[in-house]
């Protein structure tokens, strides 16, 4: 599947992704996102949940590991990492999400190898997203090729 192919689950049978979180925290996290990246409250919401699909496909990724059960890299995009930034601030709420849906605390270890940057690694995080059955807002994620750290990442061991 390449990305132009990429379609969201549909709209009736996806699962709201601001479900992942108590909507006291994904107000809190929109308003954030609102003060400091400057977005409307709309585009502060997709763009949340988004980074919440994300992670509930990332958590899948983390359990498999875990199990022993292949998995694949995956990657947010450009627009979607600040909201990951965001959550990951809000360390208790977080590490709650973490502990209920990966079962330990998901690490955002910045990495950039040339999957990332041809966009293959994109092309193999959209089905993945679209597997958690929650809502997968294509905007956030068809044509983002660039990747969400800067060429001078590497894993830090984190």
């Amino acid at each position: 599947m390449t990305i132009s192919q990429a379609r969201p689950v549909g709209v009736a049978e996806a699962k709201d992704p601001c479900t992942l979180v108590s909507p006291e925290v994904f107000g809190l996290l929109v308003e954030d996102l609102r003060r400091y990246h400057h977005v409307t409250k709309d585009y502060a919401e997709r763009m949340l949940g988004q980074a919440l699909v994300f992670l509930k496909a990332q958590a899948e990724i983390v359990r498999a590991r875990a199990e022993g059960r292949p998995w694949q890299r995956i990657v947010p995009t450009v627009p979607v990492d600040p909201a990951w930034h965001a959550f990951m601030l809000r360390s208790r709420a977080y590490a709650a999400f973490c502990t209920e849906y990966a079962g330990e605390y998901i690490h955002h270890v910045p990495y950039q190898d040339e999957a990332m940057l041809s966009g293959e690694a994109l092309e193999a995080t959209i089905p993945q997203l679209e597997a958690t059955g929650y809502y997968v807002d294509v905007e956030f994620w068809a044509g983002e090729r660039s990747p969400c750290c800067p060429p001078e990442c590497n894993d830090m061991g984190g």
